[in-house]
């Protein structure tokens, strides 16, 4: 009797069989799928900050001032524009407040006084842009 031979070679038509399957499951079902579109908001339209909001101005020396609606602007602390704004929400605990940060400011002088904010509880903050076309 002759020994048997190892094979060494693998059936690949299996593997063509199931390919060419899952090929035609894909083109048929493709077509069916249906695609969702997500509308994000651009600058242009997010540039206008809210009505009747509170401005929190980050000067590029690092400098703070609050400009609230109907009165003048005012240069203040970082404690003084907590309590500032926390007996400005008093009245209106919806109010929301816009932090106006100049070009040169470092982000971490904006992130510092949106932080404290935070900490004061302060709901509604949010960032001002200028528009796309200026």
């Amino acid at each position: 009797m002759r020994p048997r031979r190892l094979k060494n070679e693998i059936n690949v038509v299996p593997y063509i069989d199931v390919m060419l399957v899952l090929l035609v499951i894909f083109m048929v079902t493709a077509p069916m799928m249906t695609t969702a579109s997500i509308d994000v908001p651009s600058v242009g339209k997010a540039a206008q900050p809210p009505a009747e909001a509170l401005q929190v101005i980050v000067r590029a020396d690092r400098t703070l001032a609050l400009l609230a609606p109907g009165k003048s602007e005012r240069p203040l602390s970082r404690n003084e524009l907590s309590e500032a704004i926390v007996a400005a929400q008093r009245n209106n605990p919806e109010q929301a407040v816009v932090i106006a940060g100049d070009r040169n400011v470092r982000y971490q002088a904006v992130l510092e006084v949106m932080d404290d904010l935070q900490q004061k509880q302060v709901k509604r903050i949010g960032l001002l842009v200028q528009p796309a076309g200026k």
